[in-house]
């Protein structure tokens, strides 16, 4: 049986899968990029969870503080990847639509099609 104590990691597991799947299996470029997306969200949930410590106390020290403390950089260096990912789905955005201008479809075997008649 799942522990409940790991079911944060079976989460991410399963969101890498699906994000994944989504990536390869599909021929949409905005399903594509909805895949790329669910896979960096699991990437980041993994990282947020891993910075997590049990009993910890937020990272303020003290003179006379020896307990156990939570790394705070794991949760930093997750925001500055949000922004990244959102900028970066912003622009994968932005090129589908550019992309849909030029061929008329967002298909990628319609896109492949065309680009070997030409």
């Amino acid at each position: 049986m799942i522990e409940l104590g790991l079911i944060n990691y079976w989460m991410v597991v399963f969101l890498l899968v699906t994000g994944l799947y989504v990536l390869m299996a599909r021929q949409n470029l905005v399903k594509k990029v909805l895949g790329l997306s669910i896979f960096q969200s699991a990437v980041i949930i993994f990282f947020v969870a891993l910075g997590k410590v049990r009993g910890g106390t937020a990272p303020i020290y003290t003179a006379e503080d020896l307990r156990r403390l939570a790394d705070g950089l794991a949760h930093v260096l997750m925001l500055t990847a949000i922004v990244v990912g959102i900028a970066t789905v912003a622009l994968a955005l932005a090129l589908v639509a550019r992309i849909h201008e030029a061929y008329g479809s967002i298909e990628e075997r319609d896109i492949i099609g065309r680009g070997e008649a030409s």
